[in-house]
């Protein structure tokens, strides 16, 4: 039986209750008695709506409460697109850009038919799609219309332009497929606008540019993906008969955006009218692109020339002259080409190796007026110097801008939260050496443990020959022999080296409330890390991360991948000291991303923490900053990483299993036994 419909008394009261009315002297007597009409799905659906909004701000809860009660009724299925928009709205530009966005919504936007799909509901689905895609990520984002500016694919908020829930799906999988494909088949490598200029309508023109790409990328999808090219075919049904000759050229495996822009010049001379409709074709906007791409493209090239010239700098055979064979990079007139981009990238950094793959994406391959060599002599790589620099001239300038997700949303704050990365202060080597001292005998140890764990081979039992004889498999046969029975030949033990192919990332907390004996818990227990670790030979980095607030998320790089035990990397951990706050989703996320651009067949992501993830303020505190931190666990798995969670806090067993499993944690009750119980735990996780 369904629920009775709230009465206004009840209605007022919730809302006092949720937006502390009575404190504000406000009254919710009018939006009670406007809410009191509706059904009762439809009031719980605005009161929680204003209850997600008051947590943010009074003001924006008591805004969205208000107009909610008076435009719910017209809204109805969308009511939470809506509310969504409204927050968002307020993120970027505060109340006044969220009473916009809400009043704008409801005056054009009306009640979708019932198989209509929302942007929210397959945007997970489809961010995993285009990684499958796409070897850089590409950001997803609701939007207006469906257009890229090569780093943010923007596809509509709603789709129900199909008969169906299915229809619609598969034609935003064919719209983000197509606007992927303008990232990958060169849409905009040539600047149309001398074309468009000579249309008397700019906007025509474009849309007839975005439909004859839209046949040349569907034509270049086929080639690679002829699956999802007959899907696509199947959304748009057949080309218009007067377009069949532009459709055969742009058909062609040798096609490119010339050719668009050729059948597009043919167009304006016939006399083009409005473009035929088809729901899958998007629209574009090159000079945004280009912009962004010429940009990217001059970040990813200043990396990878930097890193060309370390490699030639570094080789002691090449003293630094050009030439070298064993650098084809760098040809004899001092310029970087790029000959053979598989077998050469192997050698890169995983920056610059990341650069060059998104550089030979962007641009089928590098030419070489694109990248110079730095000059006479050698350069010396400085990590983080740039954003040194950066920071002791006062800019803020973020290195990076991270989503959060907001449970209580159902959606994500986009680019929420502001990411610093700094390289760690340098601390007191003698630190160092007297931990070093005192846990000799226990580093020994741990060192001979770790390198029988090196040199282990895996037994296969019952082979039909190997190194040694399977007692086990004798004694079977024996048995089957005196019973009559056929022995199995399988007598032997063969030995198979087991080869170690892992990277590890060491998150580690440098929040407040490790001050004292745990801040020295875990820099010990790093110092003995690292030392057993070496005698393995994995792949490791190490980075700390505290923050104030979303906007100002710092991680600390103690050690990277490519740095090695030295000297340096011992004065950092030294200096790992308490800062501020553990808003970890986005250290999570920032981490795991370096991680995974390790070429190792393992990745795992150790996080040493004495709490649960906290900030400044209310709002990232309890379930919202578990909820985020979990999501971008989440997020990590799905890129192939395991995550595992070091901790001090006793309370730890009360939420450690919702964000890493049930056994992907550890409690230590004693944080003078971390350094001791580190050791043991990285080498069960790795074995």
């Amino acid at each position: 039986m369904p629920e009775r419909k709230l009465f206004a008394h009840e209605l007022e009261k919730r809302l006092d209750e949720l937006l502390l009315l009575a404190l504000r002297q406000r009254s919710a007597a009018q939006p009670a008695a406007l809410l009191e009409a509706l059904p009762r799905q439809i009031q719980e659906r605005v009161l929680h709506w204003a209850g997600v909004a008051a947590q943010t701000s009074d003001d924006l809860g008591w805004l969205l409460a208000s107009l909610a009660a008076a435009q719910a009724a017209g809204l109805g299925v969308r009511l939470d697109d809506w509310a969504r928009a409204g927050l968002d709205a307020y993120d970027r530009g505060g109340l006044a850009a969220a009473r916009t966005a809400l009043t704008g919504f409801a005056a054009t936007d009306c009640a979708p038919a019932a198989h209509s799909v929302a942007f929210a509901a397959v945007e997970g689905r489809l961010s995993r799609f285009l990684q499958a895609l796409d070897g850089r990520p590409l950001k997803l984002a609701a939007g207006e219309a469906a257009w890229t500016d090569t780093e943010t694919l923007w596809l509509p908020q709603r789709l129900d332009l199909a008969g169906d829930a299915a229809g619609n799906r598969s034609l935003y999988k064919a719209m983000a497929a197509l606007l992927w494909a303008q990232t990958r088949y060169g849409s905009f490598a040539l600047d149309p606008e001398p074309e468009l200029e000579l249309w008397p309508d700019r906007e025509r023109g474009l849309g007839w540019f975005a439909l004859f790409e839209a046949m040349r990328l569907e034509a270049c999808i086929a080639l690679e993906l002829p699956g999802l090219a007959m899907e696509i075919t199947g959304l748009r049904g057949p080309w218009p008969a007067g377009l069949k000759e532009a459709a055969a050229r742009l058909a062609q495996p040798d096609a490119t955006v010339a050719d668009s822009l050729a059948c597009m010049a043919a167009q304006r001379l016939a006399g083009a009218g409005a473009t035929p409709a088809f729901s899958h074709v998007t629209g574009m906007d090159p000079v945004a692109a280009r912009r962004l791409r010429a940009a990217r493209i001059r970040r990813e090239t200043a990396t990878l020339r930097r890193a060309l010239n370390v490699l030639r700098a570094l080789d002691a055979k090449a003293g630094g002259r050009t030439g070298n064979p064993d650098y084809p990079l760098l040809a004899a007139d001092g310029e970087v080409q790029l000959a053979d981009p598989q077998a050469d990238l192997v050698v890169l950094p995983p920056d610059a190796r990341a650069a060059a793959k998104s550089l030979l994406q962007d641009l089928g391959e590098i030419p070489p007026e694109a990248l110079h060599a730095a000059g006479p002599g050698a350069w010396q790589p400085v990590a983080g110097a740039e954003a040194d620099e950066a920071a002791a001239a006062g800019t803020t300038r973020p290195d990076a801008f991270y989503d959060e997700w907001d449970y209580r949303r159902a959606a994500w704050r986009r680019d929420w939260c502001h990411l610093y990365e700094v390289e760690a202060p340098a601390g007191d080597h003698e630190w160092v050496d007297e931990v070093r001292r005192r846990h000799a005998h226990l580093i020994r140890s741990i060192r001979r443990r770790f390198e029988a764990l090196r040199g282990e081979d895996k037994p296969q039992r019952r082979q039909l020959d190997g190194e040694e004889i399977d007692l086990d498999a004798q004694v079977d046969a024996r048995a089957d022999r005196k019973s009559g029975a056929e022995p199995s030949p399988r007598l032997f033990i063969h030995r198979r080296r087991v080869e170690r192919s892992l990277a590890v990332m060491f998150m580690v907390d440098m929040s407040g409330s490790t001050k004292g004996w745990v801040n020295d818990a875990e820099r010990e227990s790093l110092v003995l890390l690292c030392e057993a670790i070496e005698a393995l030979g994995d792949s490791y980095a190490i980075y700390g991360f505290s923050g104030w607030t979303r906007t100002h998320c710092d991680i600390y790089r103690i050690k990277h991948f490519a740095d090695r035990y030295d000297a340096a990397t011992r004065r950092r951990i030294a200096g790992i000291e308490a800062r501020d706050y553990t808003r970890m989703g986005v250290a999570v996320r920032h981490l795991s991303g370096l991680l995974a651009r390790q070429n190792t067949r393992h990745k795992l992501l150790v996080t040493l923490s004495d709490g649960r993830p906290d900030d400044y303020g209310d709002e990232y505190r309890g379930r919202y900053g578990i909820e985020d931190t979990r999501r971008a666990l989440l997020e990590a798995r799905e890129k192939g990483i395991r995550s595992y969670c070091v901790t001090i806090d006793r309370h730890g067993a009360d939420y450690l299993p919702q964000l890493y499993g049930p056994a992907h944690y550890s409690v230590i009750d004693d944080a003078k036994k971390l350094p001791q119980k580190i050791a043991e735990i990285y080498r069960r996780l790795t074995a």
